[in-house]
């Protein structure tokens, strides 16, 4: 499926929406996983594998990844500016001014570190000189977490005045740095996200008018998730907020390693099929990704185009999560119908 074959469907916003854009990449094989969809309400088309900078990427396999087919990218230029530097680079060429790819591209950026409506203009004019572009696709409010309630709501107050063309804070960029085209047609913001780590405070703004992303942490460790956000959310509704997800592979410590009283020969599980777990669940459309190298970009590809998990999968899963939680006394706790073989290892028993 082509990602020009997709359409979108007009969306009531609290201010006029963004222009459409079409953008084209790479044919990829068809699945029941689908590798381009519409990013919630949003009128984005977007990869449903994101990277961000967390693995150090160099910026020639960002474009790499950009040449694959992924479309959706994530940077910080505050808190792990670091990590996410090395990839600057292949931002700039894809997003910068003067660009002919700035509109195959769905850039989303964060501030970390300044949370209130104030400090904003002062984020936005530090990305826009750090990558020198026109726009920003999806700007996030970064780790919102249980002590944030406030800071949130005043934050996403100005959504309105951020978002969309026209906008009070676009004049005020375009003071500082210079008007363009894209500019005066996109806004100096299209959509505004939130990277929630307090579930509680996420499902409380998911049905607001405010917020056009939400993004959480899931992965088979910690599903919470599932019941607190996902669950909540109508993945046919066209209203709903886009969801991404982070850490699928894990967060203080690797999830693809065995854990301690996994019985022999079951089913050990790759990266790719842990982006495969959150992109199985109801209403997420992007598992994002700190890929450190095309090798890793290849494999996560791959590993789409298996498709969703099956029930059995997702079951197997659940409980290696929780072993890996040590959520069970006794490993023969475990029912062994349960449990997954590795498929070459099944393939020889039979």
């Amino acid at each position: 499926m082509k990602i020009t074959d997709l359409t979108s469907e007009s969306v009531q916003q609290p201010v006029a929406p963004s222009p459409k854009v079409s953008i084209a990449t790479p044919k990829l094989p068809e699945s029941e996983l689908p590798f381009y969809r519409k990013l919630g309400r949003t009128d984005l088309t977007v990869s449903c594998l994101g990277l961000g900078g967390g693995g150090h990427i160099s910026s020639e396999d960002t474009l790499y990844a950009f040449d694959q087919g992924v479309n959706y990218f994530f940077y910080s230029s505050d808190l792990h500016h670091y990590l996410y530097s090395s990839m600057g680079n292949a931002l700039r060429k894809l997003c910068g001014r003067g660009s002919s790819q700035r509109e195959k591209v769905v850039l989303a950026t964060v501030t970390y570190v300044l949370k209130s409506p104030e400090s904003v203009l002062a984020s936005l004019l530090d990305q826009m000189v750090d990558l020198k572009m026109d726009y920003i696709d999806v700007f996030f409010w970064g780790w919102i977490g249980s002590k944030d309630g406030t800071a949130i709501q005043d934050c996403l107050s100005v959504s309105n005045d951020l978002r969309g063309p026209n906008g009070v804070y676009q004049r005020a960029i375009e003071r500082m740095f210079g008007t363009s085209e894209l500019l005066k047609k996109m806004g100096i913001v299209r959509y505004i996200g939130a990277s929630f780590h307090d579930l509680d405070l996420a499902a409380q703004w998911l049905d607001s008018p405010l917020l056009d992303v939400v993004m959480v942490r899931h992965n088979i460790a910690h599903r919470t998730a599932q019941q607190q956000v996902f669950a909540k959310l109508d993945a046919q509704n066209p209203q709903r907020p886009g969801i991404v997800t982070f850490k699928s592979a894990g967060m203080g410590g690797p999830l693809w390693h065995a854990p301690r009283g996994l019985p022999a020969n079951c089913w050990q599980p790759s990266v790719p099929d842990l982006y495969r777990y959150s992109l199985s669940q109801n209403s997420v459309d992007i598992a994002l990704a700190g890929w450190r190298n095309r090798q890793e970009v290849d494999a996560a590809i791959n590993g789409v185009r298996k498709g969703k998990l099956t029930p059995a999968e997702l079951d197997y899963l659940n409980l290696y999560g929780d072993l890996h939680r040590n959520r069970f006394d006794n490993i023969q706790d475990i029912p062994r119908d349960r449990l997954l073989y590795h498929p070459e290892i099944a393939m020889s028993a039979s």
